[in-house]
């Protein structure tokens, strides 16, 4: 016979079945409002009914206690003979799986809003320690607005507990996997991120990363097969968006987004840096696809090479490097007098002063008030336009280069020995 309630609840119409269930639109005539009900068949071996039991109320309340935008709620729980149930806010809206289409991607911008949705949704559970273990189309919603909600938190771990049948068939699709689970390590909450990076890469291609004929080759892709980029099955995909990828999809935890927050900045950096290309880009405008030259992969790898604060200190601050004029040396620069200053400060002004005296080169000192030596120079009666006149070096010149080269060698010998 049809059931027709279960707890307090009138169910009206069933809305869809899944491998530990069914699905029921109902009615609470307690608080007059209407909310579907998700079973949970408990129907197995009377010796480890309790322990499933157990488990399943003990995640059902670990769900129950998050309150976030892009998490189904969970209003109750409860026990009907063999069946435990969950009852939960009804969305109108699609599943994301009935929204892929094989071959067909979804716009780069949609699957970005998605999975940035589904990331902040994951984070919030996993700060409250609840991993979802189960991340895959099947359990996120659309619903009005664009609006993603997560569905399942609760009986993830029943279904991935109970991974195999008595006859050792494995229930549900492993497509969506961390290669940990698949490996039969405890889930975590960065198996949730990998799994995200799935459902991203299967929306911006068109196709699943890993896409074995069976589950055992499918599961040795998870393991050891690293796609290919995004980009080379979409051209529309940025290139900062396959390193988003290509982080998500490590196959080693450690080499991950370590929380599903960062994934989710990145994502919507992302999306901004998108929005602002098809503003720019005069190609927008005439072809409705969005230009991405300012997402050339040097940028990219630089975005995400460093871990982006709230606020970068780059962003606030003025770049005046490229209006600063170029640095060279003052035409009044006097090669000799700097010399002679370098030689004062290191204590071999005798040894430089001897130098010049050998070489008939005559040095001019200049002094303040109390006969402190100020500056040098060196005085030839050629006027500046002789100077300006005579071509190649002349020997005053080569007097001048070799008197800084001695005085630069006698410098170096000082530091050294002192």
């Amino acid at each position: 016979m049809e059931i027709r309630k279960l707890g307090r609840y009138e169910l009206i119409a069933e809305l869809g079945k899944g491998a530990m269930g069914v699905i029921y639109k109902a009615t609470d005539p307690l608080l007059s409002r209407t909310v579907a009900i998700k079973t949970i068949n408990m129907a197995v071996d009377a010796g480890e009914m309790a322990d499933y039991e157990s488990r399943f109320y003990q995640e059902a309340r670990a769900a129950g206690g998050l309150n976030h935008p892009n998490i189904v709620t969970i209003y109750d729980i409860g026990k009907s003979g063999t069946v435990a149930y969950m009852a939960m806010e009804l969305l109108d809206g699609k599943e994301l799986r009935s929204l892929m289409t094989p071959g067909k991607p979804q716009s780069v911008a949609r699957a970005i809003d998605i999975a940035a949705q589904v990331a902040e949704g994951l984070n919030y559970a996993h700060q409250h320690e609840v991993v979802h273990r189960d991340i895959k189309p099947a359990n996120i919603m659309i619903v009005r607005d664009g609006l993603v909600k997560i569905a399942d938190f609760g009986i993830a771990r029943m279904r991935t507990a109970e991974v195999q049948t008595h006859a050792g068939v494995m229930m549900g699709s492993p497509r969506y996997m961390s290669p940990e689970q698949v490996a039969g390590n405890r889930a975590e909450p960065r198996s949730d991120i990998f799994s995200l990076g799935v459902i991203l890469y299967e929306m911006l291609t068109g196709k699943p990363p890993f896409t074995g004929e069976d589950i055992n080759s499918m599961m040795f892709q998870i393991l050891n097969l690293t796609p290919p980029a995004p980009s080379s099955l979409n051209p529309k995909v940025p290139a900062m968006l396959d390193l988003i990828v290509t982080r998500a999809l490590a196959k080693t935890p450690d080499e991950r987004y370590q929380d599903a927050r960062r994934f989710a900045v990145e994502l919507r950096e992302c999306g901004r840096m998108l929005d602002a290309a098809a503003s720019q880009s005069p190609a927008a405008t005439t072809t409705g696809q969005p230009a991405f030259s300012v997402m050339d992969d040097e940028p990219a790898k630089q975005l995400m090479a460093n871990e982006p604060p709230s606020t970068r200190s780059s962003d606030s601050e003025t770049d005046t490097h490229e209006m600063a004029p170029a640095v060279g040396l003052s035409q009044a620069f006097d090669s000799l007098d700097a010399t002679m200053r370098l030689a004062a400060q290191t204590g071999v002004t005798e040894e430089l002063r001897d130098y010049a005296i050998t070489q008939k080169m005559k040095i001019l000192e200049r002094t303040d008030v109390r006969g402190t030596v100020v500056g040098t120079s060196t005085f030839d009666h050629r006027s500046p336009l002789q100077h300006l006149q005579r071509e190649g070096w002349s020997l005053h010149d080569k007097q001048i280069f070799a008197a800084s080269v001695i005085a630069a060698i006698i410098i170096a010998v000082s530091i050294v020995m002192a």
